[in-house]
């Protein structure tokens, strides 16, 4: 089987896929007052309220956009970066707020999500040359080790008021998986190694000792002393119950990233990866309708049935990952079983950008979602395929 990755008119579709959600959220999403906006499904503008995880992808993706040398785009990591700093950031307190809007701060909590987000941001800027991205990350990385950071076990803790006050007990493995996401991208963009070491810490123990205990099922919360709470019961859309097989997908392909980004030292990680995507795409994929199921409980039935976007994206990159590491045409078949779904049920062709959740019957539906989402996650999927696997995304954009 021919890899659609070495197929030209295949890279060039995925190039057009990139270029439109590019086109879609590029030139309309920029807020005057900083920050950027929210898109409604034909693209206006939503309100004024910026999230953290929005602002920082966004610069993240602008950056990408830079590389690839679209027009504008150093300008949007520009007015981004500006904003981070000068918005989000709590200069009493130190650390960045979770929201803002034209009138200060909406919900001014301090979440380990979100500051990954930000370490990402600024590995991102610095990979482009921005001038701020050298403070940013110094002031993040210092941030996440002295207020986030748990030496023992060797991950992060979860959210904290402005004041830096204790919320709740709650240990969440979201966090510290993009964590690891954006630790990798700061060591790539560095060169220093605690960043990969903190990075080897977390996979380690949220997939190498709790996900593999329960069968390559990763566990999703954790209660203070970092038990597993598999019977916790939190939002549906921010802390759903059970198991979430779009994040076993996500983890399959930053463990290769890791596997390759140190060395091909720890040899656990390939097959972690490939047992992760094996048990999403049989447990977690409706085979009947197609998509992924957005969470299963822990007996494997669905839990919520709805069809998001982002697992799905997520989907493309571990198996082009796994394929291009791994000879078996299963992941091949999968990467283009994948695409074959969005492009025919996700994907916005009318308005642009993708939709981000899709019904039982297959058809958008609002839910969990109030427009578009960010490009963040759909952009890489189209990028991703495009690149060599030895690396985070902006490495091999950047040719380093």
């Amino acid at each position: 089987m021919t890899p659609w990755r070495t197929s030209p008119t295949h890279r060039q579709w995925l190039m057009k896929q990139a270029d439109s959600l590019f086109d879609f959220f590029h030139y309309t999403s920029l807020n005057p007052n900083g920050g950027f906006f929210d898109l409604y499904d034909d693209g206006r503008p939503i309100g004024d309220l910026r999230q953290l995880h929005a602002t920082t992808r966004m610069v993240h993706c602008m950056a990408l956009g830079h590389l690839l040398g679209r027009p504008g785009a150093a300008a949007m990591v520009d007015h981004g970066m500006e904003y981070i700093w000068r918005g989000h950031r709590d200069s009493k307190h130190g650390g960045y707020m979770w929201s803002l809007d034209d009138a200060g701060p909406r919900d001014d909590t301090k979440q380990a999500y979100g500051h990954a987000f930000v370490l990402l941001a600024a590995s991102s800027a610095k990979c482009v040359g921005h001038p701020l991205a050298d403070k940013v990350l110094a002031d993040v990385t210092e941030i996440l080790e002295t207020k986030f950071w748990e030496a023992n076990p060797g991950v992060t803790s979860e959210e904290y008021g402005r004041d830096w006050s204790k919320i709740s007990d709650y240990r969440g493995q979201n966090s510290n998986m993009h964590l690891t996401e954006a630790l990798m991208a700061a060591f790539e963009a560095t060169g220093e190694g605690e960043y990969l070491r903190k990075a080897e810490s977390i996979a380690s123990f949220i997939i190498g000792k709790h996900a593999a205990a329960l069968g390559y099922r990763v566990a999703e919360h954790f209660d203070g002393a970092w038990a597993v709470d598999n019977d916790y019961r939190g939002s549906d859309i921010f802390r759903p119950s059970g198991s979430t097989p779009g994040h076993w997908l996500e983890w399959a392909r930053l463990l290769l990233q890791l596997w390759v980004s140190g060395g091909k030292r720890l040899a656990w990680l390939p097959e972690a990866a490939e047992k992760l995507f094996r048990n999403s795409v049989t447990l977690g994929w409706d085979h009947e309708k197609g998509g992924f199921y957005y969470t299963i409980n822990w007996d494997n039935s669905p839990r919520l049935r709805q069809k998001l976007w982002w697992p799905a994206t997520e989907g493309i990159g571990a198996a082009h990952w796994l394929a291009a590491h791994n000879e078996d045409p299963f992941f091949e078949d999968w990467y283009r079983r994948i695409w074959g779904f969005s492009a025919m049920h996700l994907i916005d062709h009318k308005h642009g950008g993708w939709h981000p959740e899709l019904g039982d019957d297959l058809k958008p539906q609002r839910g969990f979602f109030t427009g578009k989402p960010d490009i963040y996650h759909a952009l890489q999927a189209c990028l991703i395929p495009l690149y060599p696997v030895t690396g985070s995304l902006t490495k091999a954009m950047a040719g380093e």
